[in-house]
Order: C-alpha cells, then structure tokens, then sequence
C-alpha cells in the first residue's frame, strides 16, 4: 500500500527551504554555504533535495548561466499552518481546542476524566 504524501517536509528539506526563506531564492552553492553551518552535507546532497523539492511543488528553478537558481512556491505561513493541522488531527483528533488545553497545561474536560477513571478501575473478577 502506498503512503499518502505529507505537507510536512522532513528534517533535510526543511533545512533547505529555511535556507531559502532567508535567502529569498538562491543556487545550491549559496543554500549548501547556510546549511553546512549546522549541518556538514556535500553540495550533492543538497542539489538533489532542492531537486526534489521542485518536484513536490515546492521549490520552482530557472537556468541562470550554467546553474539553477531556486525559489519558493510555498510560503511559510502556509507550511506552518500545514505542520499543525497534522499535529491537531494525528495526536488531538482533530480538535484545536485540546492541543490549546495540552499547551496551556489545562487538565482533561470533566467528562473525559471520569471515562478514563472507569476504564483504569480494576475489574472485579469475583463478579464475573
């Protein structure tokens, strides 16, 4: 079965594009010199990210002499708000107001607490 594609970047990409969201658009020698200062990759290795992230949208390149130059399509708003609504419906069921609670460190809803006290009781097994 084939895995559905993220909108989340992986740690790699994400490093290429905050490389270029403080450029505005660059080449791959311009975007391994921000890298390598936290971490150390081969100007290989990051040509073929920017390359992939052309070919999931989100990079776009023109030929500028003998290199590409690599610009954004997708903005960091819209990444953010992308890296969230997974963080919402992957751990908080979809609802923003429980990822509000677990930040603000609220406890659990009233409800949700005694469902959880019933089903942490110790069953009695002379009952059964």
């Amino acid at each position: 079965m084939p895995r559905a594609a993220r909108d989340i970047p992986p740690p790699l990409e994400m490093l290429c594009l905050k490389a270029l969201w403080t450029l505005g658009e660059g080449s791959v020698k311009q975007v391994q010199e921000l890298v390598v200062r936290t971490r150390p990759l081969a100007y290989t290795t990051v040509m073929t990210v920017l390359d992939r992230l052309v070919r999931k949208g989100k990079l776009a390149r023109r030929k500028v002499g003998r290199a590409y130059v690599y610009t954004m399509q997708a903005s960091r708003e819209s990444m953010r708000r992308a890296a969230v609504r997974e963080l919402v419906d992957g751990f908080f069921d979809g609802s923003e107001l429980e990822l509000i609670r677990f930040l603000s460190g609220q406890e659990e809803p009233a409800a949700d607490k005694a469902e959880a006290s019933i089903a942490e009781a110790p069953i009695d097994t002379v009952l059964l």
